[in-house]
């Protein structure tokens, strides 16, 4: 079986940051693995290591927010990426807000949406979480930069290998 190595070192794509409540408790992750995968109606697909604190909220939640970050908010992306939720709550050190479902939504992200979880895709060592989108934010001037995977290779994951 290939390990797809060749293939995708060429790939340089956007990277999210995922976020989730359930149960009274909060997560969030930096995600690579991510897309629309439906037009009509309008869907988006998001996976989670199953290894990620935020995965383990997220199969409880009833919604996750999607949230695209501007390259000059590299800060933000390393929270999300480098440090885990078992041992610091990622939420003290970035502003958010509540929306739709209790989820949180970080109030500096370039752009955002809440989705419903319509459903559950295992995938491996990911589970793909299959939104359909309730809320977004507001409209965004331009195109800014987005952080992209090539901003953030180097960091390493803050969950458990």
């Amino acid at each position: 079986m290939a390990d797809l190595n060749v293939f995708s070192g060429l790939l340089d794509y956007p990277m999210y940051v995922v976020t989730a409540s359930a149960g009274g408790e909060r997560a969030g992750c930096l995600v690579g693995f991510a897309s629309q995968c439906s037009i009509d109606p309008p869907r988006f697909a998001v996976w989670l290591s199953t290894a990620n604190r935020t995965y383990r909220v997220a199969r409880r939640a009833d919604h996750l927010a999607v949230h695209l970050l501007r390259r000059d908010q590299g800060a933000l992306a390393r929270l999300f990426g480098g440090e885990t939720g078992d041992e610091i709550d990622k939420f003290q050190h970035a502003a958010w807000h509540p929306r739709h479902g209790d989820t949180p939504v970080l109030r500096d992200a370039c752009a955002w949406f809440v989705g419903r979880v319509s459903g559950r895709i295992d995938g491996g060592d990911h589970v793909g979480f299959l939104l359909d989108p309730v809320e977004e934010s507001p409209p965004v001037p331009g195109r800014p930069p987005l952080v992209m995977f090539d901003d953030v290779k180097g960091i390493s994951p803050g969950h458990p290998a």
